[in-house]
């Protein structure tokens, strides 16, 4: 995904702030799971976050235009794994600006109870 900085995510020390950089891993991993899972595993699985992981290169500033690239790592049978990087878009290349690890459990979506990452999820998804 491709996301301009705007003058809300930016933070008293004139650069985007910590918490959007949190939102903008979450939703780089919604959209991959949008677009890549079929539609019986968006219907019968919910995701909601064990642990998050950042680590923050150089800071986004106004203007800046971000690429943000995600995808799975390791998955059991009650957790997944995902990196994310998100990188600044520059004449000449692109920036490190922050890149993630995050811990996702999946849930039965009525019940909201962790619940075992299905067997042909896990095969399309992870490494």
């Amino acid at each position: 995904m491709t996301i301009a900085v705007q003058r809300a995510d930016i933070d008293q020390q004139n650069h985007v702030n910590n918490i959007v950089y949190l939102r903008w891993v979450q939703e780089v991993a919604t959209a991959h799971w949008e677009a890549a899972a079929p539609a019986t595993a968006r219907d019968a699985v919910g995701w909601v976050v064990l642990r998050h992981e950042i680590d923050y290169k150089t800071p986004a500033s106004l203007g800046d235009e971000v690429v943000l690239r995600t995808w799975v790592g390791e998955a059991t049978r009650i957790t997944f794994e995902r990196f994310t990087e998100i990188r600044r878009l520059a004449a000449g290349g692109q920036t490190l600006l922050a890149k993630a690890r995050t811990l996702w459990v999946p849930i039965n979506p009525e019940t909201g109870k962790p619940t075992r990452v299905p067997s042909e999820v896990r095969a399309r998804f992870s490494v």
